[in-house]
């Protein structure tokens, strides 16, 4: 009748960087039958891979993935620890992380990307890149639950209208504040209840 809640998201990590620095690993380590990981990423895929060492150290991103669901890889030295690195394609990181759960005789779910407060022409941006449908073919292929999380949070926000939604944004374009996470976290709840079928349900509250 309960369900422990336990995150463990980090700011600012790709798929590729939420492995390489251990992240990952922990929450495999930690994983049982009957978990379920709620997986979701893409907005820090599409930093640099490598970026060149003239720039800042304290603007360095190089956390990027290749922007494919292929095999392909590249070898780089990392500008960022100085040693030899092999960059994979955004899909194998998720696969690999989707595989991981099942392996531990978990549930992963996928969820699609978050929506920034961009406007064209009265339309709240959808795309982003190619993350979300990276994401919804990931968790197709392997059979696992797809939340669109990008359609869900658009739909509402072309609802809202872009005043409203300005005022979820305080800093940037790209991060809510409390109100638009606490929106945002009532959609991930409608989605997940929204699955067919949905083995949360009953685990979670009304109000999404």
């Amino acid at each position: 009748t309960k369900v422990n809640v336990v995150n463990r998201a980090r700011a600012g990590r790709s798929t590729r960087t939420f492995i390489t620095e251990g992240s990952w690993g922990r929450i495999v380590e930690a994983l049982k039958p009957g978990d379920f990981v709620l997986i979701q990423f893409g907005h820090n895929d599409s930093s640099p891979v490598n970026e060149d060492a003239s720039v800042p150290r304290d603007k360095i991103r190089s956390r990027g993935t290749l922007p494919s669901l292929g095999e392909e890889s590249v070898n780089i030295t990392n500008v960022i620890t100085g040693k030899p690195e092999t960059v994979h394609t955004y899909g194998w990181y998720l696969r690999q992380m989707v595989g991981d759960v099942k392996a531990k005789g978990a549930t992963p779910i996928v969820l699609s990307i978050t929506v920034r407060n961009r406007w064209e022409n009265g339309r709240v941006e959808r795309a982003n890149g190619p993350w979300r449908e990276f994401s919804r073919q990931v968790a197709a292929t392997a059979g696992v639950g797809f939340v669109d999380l990008t359609r869900l949070i658009a739909d509402e926000y072309q609802r809202m209208g872009p005043e409203k939604v300005k005022a979820l944004f305080p800093e940037d374009t790209t991060h809510t504040g409390k109100e638009g996470g606490d929106l945002n976290a009532a959609l991930v709840v409608a989605g997940l209840k929204g699955m067919r079928p949905s083995p949360l349900t009953a685990l979670l509250s009304a109000k999404g």
